[in-house]
């Protein structure tokens, strides 16, 4: 095959890889696009309780399917994973159509939840096996730039479509199925099928014998070398997560307390999550270059400082605006480090449970985050106390990262596998 039709085939990954990243970026911001249009209308009988627990619902559903569905891809495939996730997440999104009350609505966000949970660390896995060596930060952090284009193009078409909130839901399903048949027919499977052994006596490997003997489980992660590592990025992802979701919900009405107009604190969000954008090339490429481990704790730290500057209230609002674009820089980008850096970490055959560990344990960071930065808007003290539990939050990632070495050596942690006796 010629160097030009292998250089047109690479392409094919890393752009159906994004677009798995653009649909867990509608998944972000879709219900914060149509929960005011079903509390107003009271449409499937909805108030704000009901809103509450489809909000929450959600977030379950794709946390378990980053804990318990995405390690499947080391026994059955990156590409045979995410084929049946995206599809599996297309069904029950345009089923939210359908949906005759509150109770059912939340079932199938659930339920589609569970697919969409196993995607993002499926196709992160996908691209560290594919990506050339010394490029995993760059290949993570790139890929997840999908993540935040989705969020950006969803809270557009809501701009266009909503009060008919449906059309929001028929158009992520419609995208997922569209999805379907190019990740079938134009994504590689990265895992080998076999494993090949020397045969008795011999040199050369002419036996081959099943993968399974390799197949990974959240066992692996307890034991040596891998317990202290597991356990630092999985507070890491925690505390990040619940900065990108706690930010993402509660930062309009974090910059109003502060006594900042309504209109400004949205205008702040949309500039947030475009220095996250800016943010993640950039992280990527340093990381690269300098170790994934110096970067995300520069990256943390970082978030910290400025996230805390943010309860100083700024009066001018091209400052403002550029101290928001700086903290968006650090915050979402530092998460997807984690991710990098826990690709790194571990072997291929364990890659993507870890990162499925990585992302659900995560996910319960971004439940929490918004329920506490809640309570303190119903205490009224959101303002300064919610930045400074959002810089809290990033000094415990530093804290937890310091302690996970910089690297895992490779014969620690090799299992090798045997034939038959």
């Amino acid at each position: 095959m010629s160097t030009t039709s292998l250089e047109n085939k690479s392409r094919w990954p890393v752009w159906l890889c994004w677009l798995a990243m653009v649909l867990d970026g509608f998944d972000l911001v879709v219900l914060g696009t149509v929960i005011p249009t079903l509390i107003k209308t009271h449409d499937l009988g909805f108030d704000a309780v009901g809103a509450t627990f489809a909000a929450t619902i959600s977030l379950v559903g794709v946390g378990l399917g980053a804990l318990f569905i995405a390690p499947l891809s080391d026994r059955f495939g990156r590409r045979n994973l995410l084929v049946a996730c995206v599809t599996w997440f297309s069904i029950f999104t345009i089923a939210v159509v359908f949906a005759p009350n509150v109770a059912v609505f939340s079932i199938f966000r659930l339920l589609a939840g569970l697919g969409l949970g196993a995607c993002l660390p499926a196709a992160l896995a996908y691209m560290n096996d594919y990506a050339p060596a010394g490029s995993a930060g760059k290949s993570t952090t790139r890929t997840m730039t999908g993540y935040h284009a989705g969020a950006v193009a969803t809270a557009f078409l809501a701009l266009m479509v909503i009060p008919d909130w449906r059309i929001m839901f028929v158009v992520g399903g419609v995208a997922g199925f569209a999805l379907v048949p190019f990740l079938w027919f134009k994504l590689p499977e990265t895992l080998p099928a076999v494993i090949s052994l020397p045969a008795p006596g011999k040199a050369a490997p002419t036996e081959t014998v099943p993968a399974v003997e390799e197949r990974a489980s959240f066992k692996d992660l307890g034991r040596k070398p891998y317990p202290l590592v597991a356990a630092g990025v999985a507070v890491a992802s925690f505390m990040g997560l619940l900065l990108v979701y706690g930010l993402n919900t509660w930062l309009p009405q974090l910059m109003s307390s502060a006594g900042y107009t309504l209109s400004a604190g949205l205008s702040l969000l949309l500039v947030l999550n475009v220095g996250a954008v800016a943010g993640l090339v950039v992280a990527g490429v340093l990381a690269d270059k300098h170790g994934t481990k110096k970067i995300v704790l520069l990256w943390f730290a970082l978030s910290a400082i400025f996230l805390a500057a943010l309860s100083v209230k700024i009066q001018n609002e091209l400052l403002l605006n550029a101290a928001v674009f700086v903290t968006g820089v650090f915050v979402f980008s530092s998460q997807v480090l984690v991710y990098a850096w826990v690709s790194q970490l571990f072997p291929a055959r364990l890659r993507g449970t870890a990162l499925g560990f990585a992302a659900g344990v995560g996910r319960l960071g971004a439940i929490l985050g918004p329920a506490v930065t809640g309570t303190l808007v119903a205490a009224g003290i959101a303002y300064p106390w919610g930045f400074y539990v959002f810089a809290a939050a990033a000094v415990l990632a530093v804290a937890a990262l310091v302690l996970v070495p910089q690297a895992v050596t490779a014969a620690a942690g090799k299992r090798t596998a045997v034939g038959p006796s």
